[in-house]
């Protein structure tokens, strides 16, 4: 299995849900701190997606 860089945009918008997903167990953000694990979890999911699927 070959692995590819993920697209720029795929890493951003898993570097902000990360991010946000940190964030909330810091402060209180109205729904991301309720779901902190499944918003990181995305985040993750989304990078892995972007490394095994070409042009993700």
């Amino acid at each position: 299995m070959k692995l590819s860089p993920p697209k720029a945009i795929t890493f951003w918008i898993a570097v902000a849900l990360g991010l946000l997903a940190f964030l909330s167990t810091l402060i209180a953000l109205p729904f991301i701190t309720a779901n902190a694990f499944w918003v990181m979890f995305v985040a993750w999911a989304l990078l892995v997606l972007g490394l095994l699927i070409k042009g993700f």
